[in-house]
This record gives structure tokens, sequence and C-alpha cells, in this order.
């Protein structure tokens, strides 16, 4: 058994309130950490009042004394398992708490309890069927979409842990505390801007959130916009632990959002019981995430336009940069710390600048965003078999030059050309991007009209194939002579799920191209409205339609798998996570959805 004393350069911490502390633990040891083998863990931390000074009022108290329920049955200490060469992925994205419908992170909890074998005494014999590690490919949070019971949560989450306070300019108030306080907090948050031109654009790019007739009704009313608010979020989405200490009272709700407030309430309280399974988990495994839209805003970078608009307004500049830092805290950082090194001292600095009165300092805090928005190094890789990539595709956009109103590539020429240096010389690599490169054609064909009308964010036109620049760049890649025979293309983001493979014409060496979709965790597209696209698009754009000579698929052939089911389908809408099972470093896979309702279903 190793034991270590960990010192104040391998606890990370940071105090984010009064009464609150994020720390990343990162322990470099001497000797290599054995894979394939279960590896039990826990943390000791001295208590009381004389804790660290060496006193005899500090007692040491593990994490898992003051959360048994974090252990699986039989188990005394938290575990993992590390392998080099994966076999296992667990995959998902868009999970909104305020969705009516179950949650399906909590199948990874049992997926991770049902691993342990065990003899007729309890003692484990073997692990058996456990996932390798956790993929998050975007939505984790939805600052932008937050329901009022979510928000008051939230607020009583500032009061409790002590948050910080803050200031601002170019609205209507200037402070955080204004605006827990004002009359529009709650389901009006737009009207919180001042009447000016500048200011509406923002409003109708920003907190309207684009109306997508065809798509969503998308709801920014609520939108996050202090960076309390972001951390507190952060802190409900994936822990039970406060939650048993909130009230979710309407008490400062209007009375005409009192009956939504109500609607709204118990798809919260449902999401709120399954947390216990959600936290469990993801102690348990190794969990890498990258940001999509709605961590930060709805449509964020989408066009030109949108970035000229939202970052040259100091306020929705401020919201953009305080849902980034929330990011950077509690999902960035732990992917790759070592990458983050230089952004550290300055958020070190942000978080202990509170002033007397508890507000952080403006002067720090503008500072710190503006880095933040300037940093170009979200993306990361994570070395193992196969290789993983893990693409940013928001914060490095190929802007259209023909019109502010178009929209961008999701990777300009020069990262995707480093891209293409990081896959040389790989049989396998599995590549993760938000959005998926293969899109279903009819849906993508209808955001094509929609942007010809120069009204992309009303139909969240992002596909890797609306700008001709990017979309040229990442076909070229496939065909690269060095490029990886065996590409899996891990994405979500459209609430429904599938499986494509995908095959260059005119190349007898070209590689095996894999897109498995998954989506969302915790929200679907709208039934009726999804089953007339597919309908649609199997009719206009099947493999033998002459319409696909008009498009990109020209160059490729693209089969969608169907589930083996008794009624097949090549499209998936139920909350879901994705499950990959790989053989052979990659080259074969079998790819499985963990419906929400428990079922499991796989694609042929």
């Amino acid at each position: 058994m190793l034991q270590k004393i960990l010192s104040d350069q391998e606890t990370g911490a940071l105090q984010l309130g009064r009464q609150a502390f994020a720390y990343l633990i990162q322990i470099r040891l001497s000797d290599p950490i054995p894979t394939g083998v279960l590896l039990e863990y826990d943390f000791e931390f001295q208590s009381g009042k004389d804790a660290g000074a060496g006193g005899t009022g500090a007692n040491w108290v593990s994490v898992t004394q003051l959360c048994p329920d974090l252990c699986y049955e039989g188990m005394t200490r938290l575990n993992f398992c590390l392998n080099s060469t994966l076999s296992d992925v667990v995959h998902g994205s868009c999970r909104k708490p305020h969705f009516p419908g179950k949650d399906a992170l909590p199948l990874l909890d049992d997926l991770l309890a049902n691993s342990l074998q065990r003899d007729v005494d309890g003692d484990v014999l073997e692990i058996r069927d456990r996932p390798d590690l956790l993929l998050m490919s975007g939505d984790q949070i939805y600052a932008d979409d937050v329901a009022g019971p979510m928000l008051a949560a939230i607020h009583e989450v500032i009061a409790l842990l002590g948050l910080p306070d803050e200031r601002w300019h170019g609205a209507t108030v200037n402070s955080a505390a204004e605006l827990y306080r004002h009359s529009n907090c709650y389901y009006e948050r737009e009207q919180l801007l001042p009447r000016n031109e500048a200011s509406e654009a923002v409003v109708q790019r920003l907190f309207k959130g684009a109306r997508k007739p065809i798509f969503t009704s998308a709801s920014a009313k609520n939108h996050l916009i202090s960076l309390s608010e972001v951390i507190a979020m952060y802190l409900l989405v994936w822990s039970p632990a406060l939650w048993s200490k909130l009230k979710l009272s309407d008490t400062g709700i209007a009375q005409a959002y009192r009956a939504v407030f109500a609607a709204e309430k118990q798809p919260i309280q449902d999401f709120q019981a399954n947390l216990k399974a959600v936290h469990r988990a993801l102690a348990h495994i190794p969990v890498y995430m990258i940001f999509d839209d709605h961590d930060v805003t709805d449509d964020w970078n989408l066009t030109r336009g949108w970035e000229e608009t939202a970052y040259q307004h100091p306020f929705s500049r401020r919201i953009i940069g305080n849902a980034l830092v929330g990011y950077l805290i509690f999902q960035g950082w732990g992917n790759d710390p070592d990458r983050f090194k230089n952004l550290m001292p300055g958020l070190q600095l942000l978080m202990s600048s509170h002033q007397p009165d508890g507000v952080l300092a403006k002067p720090e805090h503008d500072e710190f965003i503006n880095k933040l928005l300037d940093w170009s190094d979200w993306h990361y890789q994570i070395a193992v078999t196969p290789k993983i990539l893990v693409l940013d595709t928001r914060t490095h956009r190929w802007r259209s030059e023909r019109s502010e109103n178009r929209p961008s590539g999701l990777m300009d020429w020069e990262t995707l050309s480093d891209l293409q240096q990081e896959l040389i010389n790989h049989e396998t690599v599995i590549m993760v991007s938000a959005a998926p490169v293969y899109g279903v054609k009819f849906i993508e064909a209808i955001q094509k009209i929609f942007v010809l009308f120069g009204q992309a964010l009303m139909v969240d036109a992002e596909n890797w194939m609306a700008h001709p620049g990017a979309a040229n760049v990442m076909l070229n890649i496939f065909r690269h002579p060095k490029t990886p025979q065996h590409f899996l293309i891990l994405s979500g983001d459209v609430h429904y799920s599938f499986f494509y493979s995908v095959r260059l014409r005119r190349q007898q060496r070209g590689p095996k191209i894999s897109q498995i979709t998954s989506s969302g965790i915790k929200n679907e597209f709208p039934d009726k409205l999804l089953q007339f696209f597919i309908h649609l698009n199997r009719a206009l754009y099947g493999p033998r339609s002459p319409l696909n000579w008009f498009t990109r698929r020209r160059r490729m052939t693209i089969r969608a798998h169907q589930t083996r089911e008794a009624n097949p389908r090549e499209v998936v809408n139920q909350s879901c996570l994705g499950r990959l099972r790989l053989g052979h470093e990659g080259a074969e896979v079998t790819a499985q959805l963990l419906l929400n309702d428990g079922e499991v279903i796989e694609f042929d």
C-alpha cells in the first residue's frame, strides 16, 4: 500500500468562496501505475480548529468516511482501473437538468458496480466488462437554458457557500448582488441590458438565444450571468452534496411565472434524485471532457457577426468569460493540467482578489477573462491506443469573409493542419468532435437554405459541411496517404443517435471511417419532427439518389447502420449513453446505446 503526504503543489487548492474550494490533486509517482488491475484509493485530510498546525485538536478524516455512499457494496475505498489499450469506451453529450426525461448518466454507475465479479464471501475476483474511460463531448451544463427552480437552487448555494460578488459595466444592474435582488432576475434577464442599439443586438444574439422555429424554441431567459452562478451550477449538476440543504422556494418568483416554476420543479427534483449514482460513478473512472456551445451560450461563435456583436459589448463579454472560467475550473483543468500552467496564476489572482465587501476585483476579473478569450489550447490528446484527439471546435473558427451571417467553419485551416500532423503514422485514432462530421443530410440541407437567406442562427447551422473551406480540408485529411486507416469519430450535439460507416470513392486503400453519434444524455429531439426529417432524408438522399451528386457526398459512400431490434432504426431518439467495444487496437468496433430506460441496443 502506498501512502503519501501531499504537498501544496500536488493538491492545487483554489478557493472559490468562503466555504468552497476546488482541488486538482496531481500526484507524480516514480514508478508507473500498473494497468489492467483494480487499484483502490482514498484521501485523508486534517479537520478541526488546529488543522495544519500540528495541534491536538486536529483529526484525520477520509473522503470515504465523509461520503460512505461513494463506495460500492463491499468496498471500503474508491477504485479505478487504467488501461493503455482501450477496449471499452463510454461517451455522450447534452445533459440538460430540466429536460422531462430520465438521466442516462446513472447507467454508468450500474456498469461499474456490475464490473466487480465477486466470490461467495464477497471478495472481488476479477474485473469484467468495465469501461476504460468516459468521454463527454459537450453541453455538460446548460449555462444558457436554466430552469427557474435550478436558478433558485443556484442562488441558495451562492449564499450557503459564500461565493463572491462581482461588478461589471454595460447593464442596467452593475453587480451580481443587484442582479439577484432585481425583479427581472427570474425569467426576464433579457430585460437587464440598457436599451440602445448595441445592447439590442446582444439581446437578439445572446439572451433570446436565436429563435429556432424548426428545431427548438431556445430559452435564455434565465441565462447564467455571474461567475458564482456558473460555479454553483457545476456543483449542482454533478454532486448531491448540497441539494438536501436547499428549499427551491418560489418566494422570489413573480406571480406570472409561478406556474412555469412549478412545472419545472418536478424534472429538477427527478434529476437531483439520481445524483448519488452519478457522483459515485465519476469517482471510479477516468473522465475527459470538451465544451460545446451550451457550456457557454447558445450558438457560441457560430458566425463572424455573432462574435463581433458579443465580444464588443462589455456585459456579454463578461457573461461568456465567466462561463469559460467555470469550464476551466470544472472541466478543462483536469483534462491536461500541465497545459494550463500559464493560466493558473491569473485564476488564483482572480479568486483571491476578494475585497473586504466580498466582491471580486474588477481589473483582475477583466484581465483574466481577456486572457481566457485569447486562449487557444483547449484541445488535447490522450496517450492511449488507439490515440484519442479531442477537438476544440468552438474557438478556432474559420470565419466567413463573404458575409457576417454565414456560419463559420468549426476549425480553421491552421488548426486543421496541426490536426493532420497529429494523425500521421497512426494506424487507428479516435477523434472527438462535438458536432458530427457527417450529419443527417436532409437536416443539413434545411440548414443550408436558411444560411442562403442569412439566417444561420435560426437553425443552429453548425455542421462540418456548412463551411466549404473546413469541409474540404477535413476531406483532404481523410485522403492523405499517411492518414490512419481507421478513424473512429465520436460526436454528440444533435440530440439523437446514429452510426455511419464512410468510405471515400476512387480510393483503393482509403481509410475506414466510423462515426458514432450519441446524444443526448438527458435531452431529445422533437420526435414527430425528427421522424418526418428521417423519412424525407431516406427518400431524397438514399445511397442511390442522384441528389448526392450535388453535395460533397459524391466523393464518398455513407452507410447508415441499423439497430438490431425487431423494428430496426437508423436514428434513435432517446436519452442514452454510447458505448464502444473495440477490438484489434480499435480497428474493429461494435457500437451500443445504453438507453435511459435500461434497454441496451446495438447497431449492426
